[in-house]
């Protein structure tokens, strides 16, 4: 049996804090400006685009303490269980501007300043990890953060500048690491936590099995894992999400397993630890990776979230269906495992029953001889949503014939799904640009896309042909450089 608590614990800067009454949807922005006037922390966006919100979230992974910047407007208070926030004014304990800080002054990467907090803190967590960050780790750390008064060349040469302002060996938050991961270790104590009744009641789990039980037991509940998208349910969308179920910080989700031949996700992995893992089995994967959103969406949302939600424009299951991946679907004790592709029905139905929830997805390795590609497409090249993503596979046999085809698109049809018609066009035909352009036309009847404010249906149909078109021409670039090289 379970053992409950009915209150929640965590640190707060240096402080820890208890809370036995909050609402499952209040917001950690609303908690530091509100209740504790950390007014640091801007509301630019309220959904997770601006950055103006940044802070910093320790929490342990397999042991060991690790920082990252998460936008505060969209993450839940209850969902910080065992954790450690550390706001800007933590920065400036004793009155002395912090390296990162004062570089920003040095080097003028203010103007009116409502950025400028967000901007301080990933470029504190990035201190954190790299005191000397190349220029591709800095703007990859900003990704997430929007100012529209200086522009960033000077906030990048704050950044390549902090290491000669001090020693981050020196700096209080590294310091102290293990002070403070003996704290979040102690607040762990394996107990699930309950509070509030009704629609605003929450659960945090103690562990899988204690989540299999409880969403078995309440397959009404909210599932809220990175809070990326649900977050917007509710800053944007008022909507009532109540009760939820917060399993952001259950250790057994988070797992990778890499075995002979594929590759296994549990739903929690986040896509900063997915991407190195990805890219080394997949190295065509290594841009999309990086444009999604930006760097504090990567370390909130979940490679299980992306899937479970059934977004017809999400970016992991068009190369996921492309390559085969499987997913294991678990209620209470039982498991059943289908393919991805099968998982998504229509809009906003999947095959997943009352109680059941998405545990893992393996993907098989790509098999010797095949080209495998995956491309996005967006207004802005950061930290946009897909207007369409496509995956493509092949496998050319020694006649030059293609022997085998995958495609599957994102952002092309209500659900994300295969391009039937157009691989049909391709089995048994020579890899020549004529069977390109006659595949081509093959879109047309597997999408009939729609018009929105991201893209319109012609464009998008015609992007995905070329798609392909670009596809094969780099296929072909890679047989003349592989040419080269042997000759």
């Amino acid at each position: 049996m379970v053992e409950t608590r009915n209150a929640i614990r965590f640190l707060l800067n240096e402080e820890e804090v208890t809370l036995t009454e909050v609402a499952p949807t209040q917001t950690l922005l609303d908690f530091l400006r509100l209740d504790r006037r950390l007014r640091g922390s801007k509301e630019g966006c309220a959904e997770g685009d601006c950055g103006a919100c940044t802070v910093l979230v320790g929490r342990l992974v397999d042991g060991e303490l690790v920082y990252e910047s998460v936008t505060a407007c969209i993450r839940f208070v209850a969902s910080l269980d065992g954790c450690h926030v550390v706001t800007v004014e933590h920065l400036t304990k004793g009155g002395a501007l912090n390296p990162v800080q004062q570089a920003m002054v040095d080097h003028h990467g203010s103007q009116c300043g409502f950025c400028t907090p967000g901007i301080v803190m990933s470029l504190y967590g990035l201190w954190m990890r790299e005191a000397n960050p190349s220029r591709a780790n800095i703007e990859t750390a900003l990704q997430g953060n929007l100012c529209r008064c200086t522009g960033y060349a000077p906030i990048i040469r704050a950044a390549k500048a902090v290491a000669s302002y001090g020693s981050v060996e020196a700096d209080p938050l590294y310091a102290h690491r293990t002070m403070v991961r003996n704290r979040l270790a102690a607040l762990r104590d394996g107990r699930r936590v309950e509070i509030g009744e009704g629609h605003d009641r929450f659960i945090v789990p103690a562990n899988l099995d204690d989540f299999a039980a409880v969403y078995e037991a309440e397959p009404e509940a909210t599932v809220v894992a990175g809070s990326t998208d649900v977050g917007l349910w509710v800053t944007k969308f008022m909507r009532e999400i109540g009760p939820v179920i917060f399993i952001g910080n259950i250790p057994e989700l988070q797992r990778v397993a890499e075995n002979d031949g594929e590759v296994r996700f549990y739903a929690g992995v986040t896509y900063t630890q997915a991407a190195p893992v990805l890219t080394e089995h997949f190295p065509q994967m290594a841009e999309l990776m990086n444009r999604f959103a930006g760097e504090q969406v990567r370390n909130m949302g979940t490679i299980g979230g992306n899937i479970a939600n059934g977004s017809p424009i999400g970016d992991t299951p068009p190369p996921f269906i492309a390559l085969g991946a499987r997913l294991m679907l678990r209620k209470g004790e039982h498991r059943r495992e289908i393919k991805l592709e099968d998982y998504f029905l229509a809009y906003g139905k999947q095959d997943r029953q009352p109680g059941e929830f998405v545990e893992s997805v393996t993907i098989p390795d790509l098999p010797a001889g095949e080209r495998f590609a995956v491309y996005k497409l967006t207004k802005r090249r950061d930290e946009d949503i897909s207007a369409l993503c496509g995956a493509f596979r092949v496998f050319i046999n020694d006649a030059g014939q293609v022997g085998m085809a995958r495609i599957a698109f994102g952002g092309m049809a209500v659900i994300p799904k295969r391009a039937r018609a157009v691989e049909a066009a391709l089995v048994g035909q020579p890899w020549t640009t004529e069977t390109i352009d006659a595949a081509a036309a093959a879109f047309a009847e597997d999408f009939t896309p729609i018009t929105d404010m991201r893209a319109s249906a012609q464009y998008r149909l015609l992007a995905a042909q070329n798609l392909l078109r670009r596809f094969y021409l780099e296929t072909q670039g890679e047989a003349a450089r592989l040419t080269r090289e042997v000759a």
